[in-house]
Formats: structure tokens, C-alpha cells, sequence
């Protein structure tokens, strides 16, 4: 992973920092130098909207039980690590909800993962030509979306040229009058704060219309206090609270350097169970550890 700090690239790697260059137009020599290894035509859009794969006839989801394993997996997802690392969590964990975030597909193999007895949706922001893959937001599920929507940013970012995307999804809920509105995102990175706002507020525009219960999952990619704050904001404007994880647990959560935690969950309407909201340290499988929650609801429940 790269970062500008200063006029310095700094390169992130098996959580040691190393600093690459130090110059005043640093932004401008990194670009000339990796366009030379990623040409403009390797990464295009797609016309196709979600991959969608149906494996489980469920029709709702228990309201008094709403489990959540969100995770930023950085493609790893064709690594037998990884694959053992997540099939295990499913076992052990047993979600209704994943959310994954920078999950790659292969073109020549969209039947991804056939032991996953889940229903599933990909939201692919682009295609890797050298590499014959997607790459996206991947959303399981136990029950099938009644209804879904893909937001992809007008900006891009930098060198690469590439999207960002958020794959929205609602629910029916068991013996209640309401949806669950869930909300899969990667907020953009490498750009200013105007465009890091842009996209959210086109997310909070979309989601202020829903009145039921909500989950807003992803990584945010707040590794700045000024990001922080844009976030906090619009999350206090949709009425949303943040899964507080303890402090020894929050301590786990990706970070840059001494940066805010870049991955969240936040939720309206639901409450979380005591003791439910754990990061799972010992998985090393990608760079960020995945979050659970798990969350109940009733119709009488007020925020």
C-alpha cells in the first residue's frame, strides 16, 4: 500500500514502513513512473451492474438475531490462507451478513466459492485486463435482496484511474413490518477531501429515504483526522452510532501509522448484543482483520 505524506511516498509492507522518495513533486514523479508499468487500458469499466449467485431459499432473516463479519480481504480471496481463514469464520461465526470489500473475481470463473451456502452479489468497479479479474464489493447473504442499488464515484483515483463503488441491499426482517437496509462501501482514497466528500454525500442522499433499520459497513478509508471528521458528520446527519468495539479490540482495527481505524460498522434502529463486537486478530490472511457484530431488532425500538 502507498501513501503521500509530505512530498515523501511511503510504502507499506508486511507492517513496516519504508520510505521510497523524498522530493518537492513527488505526486507528479510517481505518476510518470508507474504509468510506465500500468498502461491506461489495463483497468476498464463494466456495463454489468452486480454478479449475482442464489444458493439459499430463506425468505427473511431472525430480527432477534442479525450477524455481521465485515472485511477489507485486499483480493486475497483465490489464496488457500485466505480461503481457510474465511471458511473457518463461517463455520465458527455463522453470519447472515458479509460484507467484503476489494474482493476479486476471475473472468473465466464467476461460480466463486460453490461450498458458500449463501446468496451472494458482487459489484464490480472495473476489470484488470492483465490479470483477467474483477475487482469490487462482494455482499453474502442467508436471504435473497428484495431490492438492490450500485453507486459507483464520478471521480477516480489516481494513477490507476480507477472507481470507487458502494453496493446498497434491503431486506425483509421476521415478523416485522420493516426492511433492513444494508450498505457495503469503500470509500475513495488518494484524492482531496472535496471528492472523499462527494462520495459521501451521494450515500447519505441515498440512504436519508429509508426510515427502517440500517447497516453501514465497510472500509471508510479514514486514515486522516480530517476524513474523520467528514465521515463523522455524515454519519450524524443519517442518525447512525458506531459499533464500539473495546479498547483492546479497537487497538486491532487497520490504521496508517497513528490514523484513525479505517474500517467501521455503524447501525440505526437495531441494537448491538453485549459483548458480539469482536476483531479477529489472529487472522493474517489480508492486511485489515475482519469485524463482527451482531445486532437484534424490534418493532417498538427507537434510536
Amino acid at each position: 500500500m502507498l501513501f503521500f505524506s509530505n512530498g515523501c511516498l511511503i510504502a507499506l509492507e508486511k507492517n513496516k514502513f519504508i520510505l521510497i522518495l523524498v522530493m518537492p513533486n513527488i505526486q507528479e514523479h510517481v505518476n510518470t513512473l508507474l504509468t510506465k508499468f500500468i498502461p491506461s487500458y489495463r483497468f476498464i469499466r463494466l456495463q454489468e451492474l452486480t454478479i449475482d449467485k442464489t444458493n439459499s431459499l430463506q425468505t427473511e432473516i431472525n430480527s432477534k438475531s442479525i450477524k455481521v463479519l465485515s472485511w477489507n480481504i485486499a483480493k486475497q480471496n483465490y489464496n488457500k490462507t485466505w480461503l481457510k481463514d474465511f471458511s473457518k469464520m463461517i463455520e465458527t461465526y455463522q453470519p447472515n451478513f458479509i460484507f467484503l470489500q476489494e474482493f476479486s473475481l476471475k473472468l473465466e470463473a464467476k461460480e466463486w466459492a460453490k461450498w458458500l451456502q449463501m446468496n451472494w452479489s458482487f459489484a464490480p468497479n472495473f476489470v484488470d485486463i492483465h490479470h483477467q479479474t474483477y475487482s469490487g464489493i462482494f455482499t453474502a447473504s442467508t436471504i435473497n435482496p428484495i431490492n438492490k442499488k450500485v453507486i459507483i464515484t464520478k471521480n477516480y483515483e489516481p494513477i490507476v484511474k480507477t472507481p470507487k463503488i458502494s453496493l446498497i441491499t434491503e431486506y425483509l426482517l421476521s415478523e416485522q413490518n420493516t426492511t433492513l437496509l444494508t450498505v457495503n462501501t469503500h470509500l475513495i482514497n488518494f484524492v482531496d477531501l472535496n471528492k472523499f466528500k462527494i462520495q459521501l454525500n451521494e450515500l447519505e442522499q441515498v440512504l436519508s429515504t429509508h426510515q427502517g433499520p440500517l447497516i453501514f459497513s465497510g472500509d471508510f478509508n479514514t486514515w486522516s483526522r480530517k476524513r474523520a471528521i467528514i465521515l463523522n458528520q455524515a454519519i450524524t446527519q443519517l442518525r447512525l452510532k458506531p459499533v464500539i468495539f473495546a479498547p483492546d479490540e479497537k487497538e486491532k482495527i487497520k490504521r496508517f501509522l497513528l490514523s484513525p481505524p479505517l474500517d467501521h460498522i455503524f447501525y440505526r434502529d437495531i441494537s448491538v448484543k453485549k459483548a458480539s463486537a469482536k476483531v479477529l486478530d489472529q487472522i493474517c490472511s489480508s492486511d485489515h482483520k475482519p469485524l463482527l457484530a451482531e445486532f437484534t431488532y424490534t418493532n417498538t425500538q427507537k434510536n
